[in-house]
């Protein structure tokens, strides 16, 4: 049987699905059956052979190429590396909305010191504050107020980063829907979310501004899905922000179906188009949630809930069974750096850079336009989803790490496209050799690899 159409098992391995395929084509080199020069099996036809998806494949095929055993070929397609010189070439990852470490190094060892000292003196080291202390959440509230919403600390919910936040949010609300809807591409976390929880997407025509009310409506009629996934600022991964018009038609719509929305804001540092959220025009309704990651730093997984007021003794019953509530230690780090003033650094340098990526990275792609041009962390280059894929697995050769393209998407006719997030490379000459990349192979004639 020649390796092109070798059969790989990966059933017996343990792992990430990627890890195991990388290891499982490392030891075919390994034992031969590949030699130096000879170019690999085309990603379509590896995903075959071990029955995983193109995506896996890419990347399985960036763990390769870390470690120096292929090399991609712009046009050719993948080669086993040649002799055993094998250098580890620099991959810039554009997959992750990690935003770049802009806190002083003293002001962030002077709020460890400060969050140590107070967690040490935590009642019963905080186990049974399943909600984050008191305190923990009039800083959190404070802080909330000040920049997003104005809420009364007694509301909040703070629990381990947004992700957490999500699926709580969802696991509340299945008892009135199985189903969700948002627009065609929607954030690869909450596609975790619901289908860990068995629940379904219904995807909903959108424009430039997000879901188009009148088709939410058809779709809330048609069906007994009765809840909204919403990100109204710098949706991800479509990256637009919505009017504060559209949001209240939105909130018209949901209220004539008796709905709920979950309403994801963990990108309101970038909002341009006024601070009125999904929560203010129908609190009732509204499961509102953020974190600290996207505006002042992930090491710190600290998020916020603030669900309908008769949820949280439900929603806090949940906490109990799964986390026995958010790490005391992190909840304390997020505290004292917004304490010390860190939040407004981060996010003023956050939002400065994020302005000056998004010009760059329109320029360099010849966008036409740009939803958010006064800065957003993340990129969307709408295209069919055979070209995205190309695009994606292409790019990976070349060094460049996009996010696989059904990684977001629950279908729709516009759910199609790779999204770029441009604020991952620490340095922005990475950045920017990143996106040039890209650039280059979306204007070279299209190839077909077999």
């Amino acid at each position: 049987m020649s390796p092109a159409s070798h059969r790989i098992d990966l059933s017996l391995g343990t792992g990430p699905l990627h890890e195991r395929l990388a290891q499982a084509i490392a030891d075919m080199i390994e034992n031969g059956d590949y030699v130096p020069g000879q170019r690999l099996p085309a990603h379509r036809q590896l995903a075959s052979n071990a029955n995983v998806s193109i995506g896996t494949v890419t990347k399985a095929i960036d763990l390769l190429s870390a470690r120096g055993l292929v090399k991609g070929e712009v046009g050719r397609g993948t080669f086993i590396s040649a002799g055993s010189e094998r250098s580890r070439p620099s991959i810039v990852d554009l997959t992750l909305n990690v935003p770049p470490l802009l806190i002083d190094e003293d002001l962030f060892v002077a709020a460890s010191q400060r969050s140590a000292r107070r967690v040490l003196k935590l009642a019963s080291a905080g186990l049974y504050d399943l909600r984050g202390t008191l305190e923990q959440r009039r800083t959190l509230g404070g802080w909330l107020s000040r920049t997003r919403l104005e809420t009364p600390p007694e509301a909040l919910i703070l629990c381990v980063g947004a992700q957490q936040a999500i699926c709580l949010a969802f696991e509340d609300l299945k008892r009135a829907s199985s189903s969700i809807a948002c627009e065609g591409a929607t954030f690869s976390g909450a596609i975790a979310a619901a289908s860990h929880l068995g629940m379904r997407w219904h995807p909903v025509d959108h424009d430039d501004e997000g879901m188009i009310p009148s088709a939410l409506d058809r779709l809330l009629t048609s069906t007994d899905c009765r809840i909204v996934y919403a990100t109204h600022v710098c949706q991800n991964p479509l990256g637009f922000e919505v009017s504060e018009a559209r949001r209240r038609d939105i909130v018209k719509v949901v209220k004539k179906h008796d709905a709920y929305i979950v309403e994801d804001d963990i990108y309101g540092v970038y909002a341009t188009k006024g601070r009125l959220t999904y929560k203010e025009l129908a609190p009732s309704r509204v499961y509102y949630l953020t974190s600290l990651s996207k505006s002042l730093t992930p090491l710190a997984r600290v998020g916020v809930l603030v669900p309908p007021d008769d949820c949280s003794q439900n929603i806090t019953r949940m906490l109990r069974a799964e986390v026995f509530g958010a790490p005391p230690a992190a909840l304390e780090l997020g505290c004292a750096l917004i304490e010390l003033g860190a939040d407004v650094v981060a996010a003023d340098a956050l939002r400065a850079e994020a302005r000056i990526r998004v010009e760059l990275a329109g320029r360099l792609l010849d966008l036409k336009h740009l939803p958010m041009p006064e800065g957003a962390p993340h990129l969307w280059l709408e295209m069919p989803a055979v070209k995205a894929e190309r695009l994606a697995r292409r790019s990976s050769e070349q060094g460049v790490r996009l996010t696989p393209p059904d990684a977001t998407s629950i279908g729709g006719a516009r759910s199609g496209g790779i999204r770029l997030s441009i604020l991952a490379p620490a340095d922005r000459s990475d950045m920017e050799r990143a996106v040039r990349t890209v650039a280059q192979l979306l204007n070279e004639p299209e190839q077909v690899i077999v």
